[in-house]
């Protein structure tokens, strides 16, 4: 709860501020000079809502959605020794990393992966592939459940959906300002909105958010150097390191479905900038140089 007041105080601080550098800058009365009859006070608290509103549901959500998008069969009586053995080793590190017990579960996919999620530390849900564990061994599936737990431990998903949050106000409410500068002073658009402010405010809010998405995986990236570095306190060094060279050995890894993506043990894209995970030799190399 203390991540999510501050997330929210930080947020409310941001806008505040924001509101101040226009007054003082003038912004306002430059823009009601041009016609654009744009309350920014109220606008920046109305981007605030619709912001942080969806990545707080989408939170809230996260686990209910986890399950039913990826089909993870949750343990709750062992049927099996690996079963069990899953169970176990998640207890034994939930218990090291100061964390309650989260939910464990299997998804079916032949590709090696895992992740984790849910709102709370002491309410998440820690899964993993049937991949995973027919690829790798009893050491390496260890540490990569160390690096889940560490995920849920550093309180990684509320921070990366509060961070979405702050992330979303912003290119709503600089989306909006310029669908309203392109009506008002391009078009002309005395009363209303006409069709300019919609087209011009939909294509900066994908613009924005593309860029500002570069921000978010660059968070995401560092976000995983830590997991890897909790992973090697749980589990061990040489363990974190060798499950991330059966990932290098194996085949690319599946792509989880939104959100889960930043929460896998492996992940990719076509540039680095827009990763949510950094490259696998970067990231043993960085367990290699923490000696």
């Amino acid at each position: 709860m203390m991540r999510i007041f501050l997330f929210l105080a930080t947020n409310a601080a941001i806008l505040v501020v924001v509101s101040i550098i226009f007054n003082v800058l003038g912004l306002s009365g430059t823009l009601d000079a041009q016609g654009v009859d744009l309350n920014l006070n109220a606008l920046l608290v109305m981007s605030a809502i619709i912001g942080m509103t969806g990545s707080v549901i989408s939170l809230a959500m996260s686990k209910w959605s986890a399950k039913n998008a990826m089909g993870v069969h949750v343990i709750e009586r062992p049927q099996n020794q690996t079963e069990q053995w899953l169970l176990n080793i998640v207890a034994k590190q939930a218990k090291q990393a100061g964390i309650g017990m989260p939910e464990v579960g299997i998804f079916q996919t032949p590709e090696s992966n895992a992740f984790a999620t849910g709102m709370s530390r002491d309410s998440a849900l820690v899964a993993v592939s049937t991949g995973l564990l027919q690829n790798m061994d009893a050491d390496e599936v260890e540490a990569v459940v160390g690096h889940e737990i560490s995920h849920v431990a550093n309180g990684d998903m509320v921070t990366m959906a509060l961070m979405q949050g702050v992330v979303n106000t912003f290119v709503y409410f600089f989306a909006t300002i310029i669908g309203h500068v392109i009506d008002r002073v391009v078009f002309k658009t005395e009363r209303g909105y006409g069709p300019a402010y919609y087209i011009t405010q939909m294509v900066a809010q994908i613009v924005l958010g593309i860029l500002a998405s570069m921000l978010v995986m660059w968070f995401s990236r560092y976000r995983e150097f830590k997991a890897d570095a909790g992973g090697a306190n749980l589990a061990g060094r040489e363990k974190m390191i060798g499950a991330l060279r059966a990932l290098q050995r194996g085949h690319e890894a599946e792509d989880l479905p939104g959100q889960l993506a930043a929460f896998g043990i492996n992940g990719g894209g076509v540039s680095k900038l827009f990763m949510s995970h950094p490259p696998l030799e970067e990231r043993i190399a960085a367990l290699q140089n923490s000696r």
